[in-house]
Formats: structure tokens, sequence, C-alpha cells
């Protein structure tokens, strides 16, 4: 306790040992969540409401007061109200001059209205400084203390000294705070908790699309075809076979997606003669989903794994592979061993064993939870310099520093190749 208390900014001029006060507008369940979290560590709260009295649901230790008497108490309030109900506010002009109002609500619909909940608070009560914060924080994730998913905090505000009053509050409650800039911010920052997965819609909608147009294409050219003009029924090879076929297909592109946006720029830049003016919006976009293009990707070779892995305990496949050893038994014929293929077997499979760990490697390094932990240094050299060690093993030195982001996707491609022969003779 003495720790945390000993990060706090001082809200008033009360003697250092004395808890701060903090006041919070509304007993709902995010009010009472942030309460009972901010009086653990080491708060003084005290709760604005309709009905000034406590009930069983209120901590121990907070007092619920009037929302004019509460707001005297503290000169930064957290209102934890919905918007309707901002109207009150605007009777409390006088009470809430000069002191902070922290505004964590969030809205039904993405730009339900013209202005921000922030800015339409600012307009309200004009002599207040308005502050956004916690509106990405639910109230079960305070209650339960799980606060790993969600430990960001982004904060705007118009005051920059009211910005660092409850940027301090969010430090000692354990979270991060992020200082988005002024309140024009607010908009956005309301609108992202809304927001399902916005920087995956193109990586996932490419890749469907382009699983689809090879679903159909391997159909026809595998299963149709052979049906009408060989009338041959290999229809079960929609289940595995396929699919074996497209993932890795998807994988490559979608890998090949990553760093090509990287080359057009360099293009670009190298047309431009300069690297300081702005890439188009469409390239643009398009790099800052590379890192959700490459865990698609990587997602689409583990599931290539595991349907070569499958491949030996098919029933198709066990039934072939007896059917041509009693073939060989009735024609008194055993094929002998080629060294030169085992060698070439062995080899690819060892290359692509450790393409897909160095894809792994990759994936995991671009995780913001390892990433964040590594510096930059770091950071390029597992993204660069072991793929590019490789390829000087296996290829020669690279004259370019070019090739070394592509050397993962060559191992990948000969393990794909070598895997697609072998699973093109088992199928």
């Amino acid at each position: 306790m003495e720790k945390n208390s000993s990060n706090m900014i001082h809200l008033t001029a009360d003697s250092p040992n004395k808890p701060e006060t903090v006041c919070i507008f509304g007993t709902g369940d995010f009010g009472r969540s942030l309460g009972h979290k901010m009086l653990q560590c080491g708060y003084s709260i005290v709760f604005g409401s309709r009905k000034a009295q406590t009930s069983s649901l209120i901590p121990k230790g907070i007092e619920v007061l009037s929302h004019a008497e509460a707001a005297k108490k503290s000169n930064i309030i957290i209102v934890a109200i919905q918007r309707d109900h901002y109207n009150f506010l605007s009777e409390l002009t006088e009470v809430l001059h000069g002191k902070v109002l922290v505004d964590v609500s969030n809205n039904l619909k993405i730009n339900q209205y013209p202005e921000s909940n922030a800015e339409y608070l600012a307009q309200l009560v004009p002599g207040a400084k308005v502050v956004k914060a916690f509106n990405t924080v639910s109230a079960w994730a305070l209650q339960s203390g799980t606060l790993d998913a969600s430990r960001q905090v982004f904060v705007c505000g118009d005051d920059s000294k009211a910005k660092e009053m409850v940027m301090g509050i969010v430090r000692t409650l354990g979270l991060t705070p992020l200082d988005q800039g002024s309140l024009l911010a607010a908009k956005e920052i309301e609108n992202y908790p809304l927001q399902l997965f916005p920087m995956w819609k193109f990586p996932i909608y490419l890749s469907l699309g382009l699983s689809a147009f090879l679903f159909f294409y391997c159909l026809i050219r595998e299963v149709i075809y052979p049906y009408v003009y060989e009338n041959k029924n290999v229809s079960f090879f929609v289940v595995i076979s396929i699919p074996n076929r497209i993932c890795p297909i998807v994988a490559l592109i979608l890998l090949a997606l990553v760093y090509l946006p990287g080359v057009i720029a360099a293009i670009i830049q190298l047309q431009r003669g300069t690297k300081y003016s702005r890439f188009p919006d469409w390239l643009d976009k398009w790099m800052l989903c590379r890192k959700q293009l490459g865990l698609v990707a990587l997602a689409y070779a583990f599931l290539h794994v595991l349907y070569t892995l499958v491949i030996p305990i098919r029933y198709y496949v066990r039934w072939k592979l007896n059917s041509y050893i009693i073939s060989q038994i009735q024609n008194n014929r055993t094929d002998p061993f080629n060294y030169s293929t085992g060698w070439h077997s062995d080899s690819y499979l060892a290359l692509g064993i450790l393409g897909f760990f160095l894809f792994i490697l990759l994936g995991i390094t671009s995780l913001p939870s390892v990433s964040n932990n590594v510096n930059w240094r770091e950071f390029r050299f597992v993204q660069t310099d072991p793929s590019h060690e490789l390829g000087k093993a296996g290829r020669g030195t690279h004259k370019s520093s070019k090739i070394q982001t592509t050397t993962v996707a060559t191992l990948l491609y000969n393990h794909i190749v070598n895997t697609q022969a072998v699973s093109h003779c088992n199928v």
C-alpha cells in the first residue's frame, strides 16, 4: 500500500500521508468496480449519486453523497454514467469549475453522435478540464483482476496537467496509460472498443477468397475431371487432399504479400528521391496489416503441417500401400532403394522443418507481448539475420540485402514442393 501511494500524484494540498480523494459520479457496475480497485490502491473514494445512501453493493469505506457534495471533496471527478444522463452536470457548473472531469463512457454504435461524449461533456461544463480515459477497461476485468488483455488505457485531453493527473491514477492501478493527444482524439478512442478486428478484415477476406478459388480449381481438376473422363470417384479428396493443396499455397502467397509492400515502398522512395513523402493510401493500409497477413499465413502453414502428419494414417494411403506391397509379392519383384531420392527427400523435409521453425519464430516475435521486450537490434536480428545466414549456407553469399527476408519463404517453398509431390504420390 505504501508503494502504491508513493507513486500517486497529489490532487490536493493535504498532508502526503493522507489518502488522496477521488470522486466518482455513478454507482453502476463500472463505477463500483473502479472505486473498489482504487480503494485497494490507497485512494479515498467518495461516490456522487442521485440517492445519497449506501447499499450492500458499495464497498466498505466508501462514502455516498449527492453529486454536489461529493464534487466538493475532490479535484478530480470520474463520470461513470451514460451520456443520456449528462444533463444534470450543467447545474453543477460552479462546483465543477476548474476540476478534472474524466469521461469513461462508450457508445452502442460507431460514430453514434456527431461529437464524442467527452467533447459533449466539455460543452456542458465549459469551466472543467475534461479528460477521456478508462473506456477500454471493463468492469469485469477490474473486479477479477485479469487485466492482461486490457492493460492499455488511452488518455486524451486539452489540459496537459489534467492528463498527467489521470495518467498517474492509471499507473497506480497497474495499467499502462497511452497519451493520444487532445480531446479531438476522444471520438476515435470511443470507437475503438466497438471495432471487431479492424486490421484483420483484409487478410481474412483475402485468405478466404484465395482458399475458395483454389478449392474450386482443385475440385474441378482432381475430382470432377477424373469422374467425368475416367469414371473414377475420388470425391473424398475434398476432406484432406485438396485442403492440403490449398493451405501451403495460400501460406506462401500471404507470406509474399508481407514483404512485397516493403519492396514497392523502396521503389517509390527511389523514384521520388526522398523518403519523407507520404505513401499512397492503398500502400499505407497494406503495410499496416502486414503483421496480420503474416499471422494468417502462419495459421495456414500450421494447417498444412497437420494435414501432412495425418497422411500416413489415412485409409486410402494405407490401402494403396498394401496394394503396392501385394503387387510386388505377386510379381516377385523388389524395387531397389534409391539413395539419391532418399537424400533429396530427407534434405527437403529437413529444410521444410527448419523453414517452418523460422516461420514460427517470425510470428512469435511479431506479437506485441514479445516485441515489446526486445530492442530494435534484437528484433531486426530475429527477423532477418537467421534467414540470411541460412540463405548463405544453402545458396551462397547474397550480394543484396534485399534477399534476406525471402530465405524463409524459399525454405518453406522447398518443403511444400516436396510434400506436394509426396502427397500426390500418396493420394
